[in-house]
């Protein structure tokens, strides 16, 4: 059984300035036994030196992390020369007509494990350091920090045993964002090279043409990408379908952090965790998610290599388990779009429960894939 929940707010949202919104809230994969060539170290270390910015200061953390102390100037995004002339912007300077700024979400402090040995001054960013043995425990030196191509509800990358419990919207409207309530837990992983993670999509383009583009945050268990089993904030983006651009994180260009206590990921993405800034993805270096998305989802996905596994998704309880024990995404909103229900509750509005247990004797592979589409109109 996955271990116990607990729940926050999570949000995206655009507007002339593109806002994301409320977000709430691996045993160590062992450095690959693959002994590399002197060359191939070297591309390691070179790549290891593009991510890891010289920093002003570093923290220990309990949990064996290393944060580096990063002037906000210096961060990755900026190496990205579409970002080469950026203007740095510290707040949105437009909220979406419909985010609900009266939110029911318990604003309260949010802290992170590396918190109880120091804090960084202004004008720096707290990244977590890269490592050399974290860039072996990726497929390749090319693909670190990268998802899998097709990793996207719908779209299963057919050589890797993909499942999802989804639900989503489609139609004729532009999205400018999305807002839920995530319930988070920390599902067990069967392998390293495992994941399960709960999320939401907000994307434009297609797989058809190669011009997918998302804007993704949740939480994930993913031994391969961090080395232990913690259950971690995450962020990502891509513009070309997962193929060559984006990454998790601050592992390449893109997102502007502009939060010094959080460490993740005009016309600008938001991301807002709990009632803080982390920072955003800025518009020009999308082209379908430039001013407008067509698709936003939310929901669960395990990512494994044998059909039969018993990694979890969620809290590994099935969705008719209920409230207790399945995982849920509530209060789920699209400003801009569609009105939303609260339905029986005036505290859940429009939710989805998700999840499974991996294998288990009643079916052959139970995490019921489950996609469900909302209303237009609701």
């Amino acid at each position: 059984m996955a271990s116990p929940a607990r729940s926050c707010l999570v949000a995206v949202l655009l507007a002339l300035t593109l806002l994301f919104l409320e977000l709430e809230g691996c045993a160590a994969a062992g450095t690959s036994a693959r002994i590399r060539s002197v060359q191939e170290r070297r591309q390691v270390r070179s790549r290891l030196r593009k991510i890891n910015k010289p920093p002003l200061a570093t923290i220990q953390s309990p949990d064996g992390d290393i944060i580096d102390c990063v002037h906000i100037t210096k961060q990755p995004a900026f190496d990205d020369p579409l970002l080469s002339d950026h203007t740095i912007q510290m707040r949105p300077s437009y909220h979406p007509r419909g985010w609900d700024q009266n939110s029911k979400a318990v604003a309260r402090l949010l802290t992170q494990t590396w918190h109880q040995n120091g804090r960084f001054p202004e004008n720096t960013i707290p990244i977590r350091r890269t490592r050399e043995e974290d860039v072996l425990r990726a497929s390749s030196i090319e693909r670190f920090g990268k998802k899998r191509p097709r990793s996207m509800p719908l779209q299963a990358d057919q050589a890797v045993h993909q499942q999802y419990g989804v639900a989503y919207t489609l139609g004729d409207d532009k999205y400018y964002g999305t807002q839920a309530t995530f319930n988070l837990w920390q599902p067990k992983v069967e392998k390293g090279e495992d994941f399960s993670l709960t999320q939401f999509w907000i994307a434009g383009g297609s797989f058809d043409n190669n011009d997918l583009n998302t804007i993704e945050v949740g939480w994930q268990v993913y031994p391969v990408l961090y080395g232990d089993n913690s259950t971690r904030l995450f962020i990502f983006w891509t513009r070309d379908a997962y193929e060559t651009t984006g990454c998790y994180n601050l592992s390449c260009s893109g997102f502007v952090q502009t939060n010094n206590q959080i460490d993740p990921g005009t016309g600008n993405w938001w991301l807002l965790v709990g009632t803080y800034f982390l920072g955003y993805w800025p518009s020009s270096i999308f082209t379908d998610l430039a001013d407008s998305a067509t698709i936003v989802k939310w929901g669960g996905e395990v990512a494994v290599f044998t059909a039969q596994t018993t990694t979890q998704m969620g809290s590994g309880h099935f969705p008719i388990e209920g409230f207790g024990k399945a995982s849920y995404i509530k209060n789920i909103q699209v400003p801009n779009s569609y009105n939303v229900q609260n339905g029986s509750s005036s505290d859940w509005g429009t939710y989805i429960f998700y999840g499974g247990p991996g294998k288990n004797p009643m079916c052959q592979n139970s995490f019921i894939r489950n996609e469900y589409r909302l209303p237009e109109a609701m």
